[in-house]
């Protein structure tokens, strides 16, 4: 009863912001800076330096649409939300768009009244324990006491488990990741449990990282991707087509350190044309420059460049592209034409 009148609130909220915030672009212009949430912190995703400036893999999100937008991928603002803060940030207008590790499900789509414009992110949920522990899968954690950050789809995901494999566990409630750590680091559960990509992460910063293993089972499909408020198609296309300029980029070869001189070159491929803003006038369409896209790839590279620099095999985090390959290499990273 709780959760369903909780979910009223938020669908209200969202339905009057989506009225008032019908042109998310004109106000982005106006500020001249983009408002973007992401996590309170996830090395590798979204996390500050020793400097306090954001890195990782959906900042580089958010920094394209700003240099899209406004031709300058730091005119940034990073708004830190929770599982619990960030579907009310978004409502409320105090961020124009959501770039985080959120998964897009059918309620959230459609009661919380959102608008997920892609998928940056294939994920599922795993578990993380110590080896010491001398669990090898999931199905050995009955009785277990389990971190669970609140407010979010691995909390139903892990009650659906346990429920379908007739085991028993104890949630141990976080907030933040980094609650989740402490409290995994410091013994007060046996396994933390969330995206598997969260988990690679979070090992990432620990002392002794080979002390610890991911179990072999994914329990659930986790879409992750930007996301923002119903009402605002503009916007909504905006972002949409930032993130799949990032994407064809990578599958034609446009990157950070050609895309200047591809974007001079006479001829050539007309798709990389119309990319770029040399043909046709895909740029006008969305209300922005002729060079939104050839901005927005040379912020921080196409998707593959910023998958290697933050999360790829050759970083800390040591993710293979896996589902996240594109689907000419056989994965699910995919975008619509540039036509």
């Amino acid at each position: 009863m709780k959760k369903s009148v909780i979910l009223g609130a938020l669908t209200v909220a969202g339905l009057g912001v989506g009225a008032a915030h019908a042109a998310t672009v004109d106000d982005v212009k106006a500020r001249g800076k983009l408002n973007c949430g992401v996590t309170t912190g996830l090395v590798g995703f979204a996390a500050p330096d020793a400097n306090g400036n954001w890195e990782g893999f959906d900042v580089g999100v958010c920094r394209a649409v700003a240099a899209a937008v406004l031709g300058d991928p730091m005119a940034v603002e990073f708004v830190p939300t929770t599982g619990k803060t960030r579907f009310t940030a978004l409502a409320s207008g105090e961020i124009d768009m959501l770039a985080r590790n959120t998964t897009w499900t059918f309620s959230r789509d459609v009661d919380l009244k959102f608008t997920f414009v892609g998928v940056n992110y294939y994920d599922g949920q795993g578990f993380l324990v110590p080896k010491a522990l001398g669990v090898t899968s999931a199905k050995d954690l009955d009785g277990a006491t389990v971190c669970i950050q609140t407010g979010t789809t691995t909390e139903l995901n892990l009650a659906d488990f346990f429920r379908a494999n007739n085991i028993s566990y104890e949630p141990v409630p976080i907030e933040t990741n980094a609650e989740g750590q402490q409290q995994y680091l410091a013994g007060a559960c046996d396994t933390y449990t969330t995206d598997a990509s969260g988990l690679a992460a979070t090992r990432a910063t620990f002392e002794a990282p080979n002390e610890h293993v991911l179990l072999p089972e994914i329990i659930s499909k986790e879409p992750l991707g930007p996301l923002v408020r119903h009402g605002d198609d503009q916007w909504a296309d905006v972002v949409r087509w930032t993130l799949n300029a990032l994407i064809t980029a990578e599958e034609l070869g446009v990157t950070s350190a050609n895309v200047g001189e591809m974007s001079m070159e006479a001829g050539g491929n007309p798709e990389i044309n119309r990319l770029l803003g040399t043909e046709g006038n895909l740029g006008e369409m969305l209300g922005l420059s002729a060079d939104w896209a050839k901005n927005a790839i040379a912020a921080g590279g196409n998707y593959g460049e910023l998958f290697e620099k933050n999360i790829g095999e050759n970083t800390p985090i040591g993710l293979a592209r896996g589902l996240n390959a594109q689907w000419t290499e056989g994965g699910l990273i995919y975008s619509p034409p540039f036509r």
